[in-house]
């Protein structure tokens, strides 16, 4: 079940483009070398910004086969979300196959090239939606649904919204 979910944040992982701002000022003491192309999506009205997300700090280990294990720093302002419907946008990757999806990973960054690892934890969402969304990598979905943190397995996955549907 660990490397399932292991597999599942890589995967996430390498959606993103190398050196987004929030991956690079994670890795550099919370400032940014150089202004970043990429932006996050637009926070809908209403909804919660990934810079609120990414406020979520990490605190990452090894385990005995030299797994990087992770577990989440939440803020009180994340904490205060837990439970709560909440609305957020991003851009999908698809977790099954065909024209809808009912389980996906909602990325806070446009997908970047898939050879490079660079997605943090608080940058991506696990989506499992009651209301199958239509499989589109290039739009940007804006997304409701009640908010679970997670991570406290050291699994990688930060956020998980349940009961999800387009908002």
């Amino acid at each position: 079940m660990k490397r399932r979910i292991a597999s599942l944040v890589l995967l996430a992982a390498a959606a993103l483009p190398m050196g987004s701002a929030p991956s690079a000022a994670m890795q550099n003491g919370g400032k940014a070398p150089v202004e970043d192309v990429w932006k996050p999506a637009a926070t809908p009205k209403g909804g919660v910004s990934w810079k609120v997300l990414e406020a979520t700090g990490e605190k990452t280990r090894k385990d005995a086969e030299g797994y990087i294990l992770s577990k989440p720093l939440f803020t009180p302002k994340v904490k205060a979300l837990a439970g709560k419907r909440i609305k957020v946008a991003g851009w999908m990757m698809p977790l099954e196959n065909g024209s809808k999806q009912k389980h996906f990973v909602l990325l806070g960054y446009p997908p970047g090239c898939p050879f490079h690892f660079h997605a943090m934890p608080n940058q991506f969402i696990e989506i499992y939606a009651d209301t199958p969304f239509p499989t589109n990598e290039s739009k940007v979905f804006v997304v409701s649904g009640v908010l679970e943190l997670t991570g406290h397995d050291e699994s990688g996955i930060f956020y998980r919204l349940r009961e999800a549907r387009p908002a």
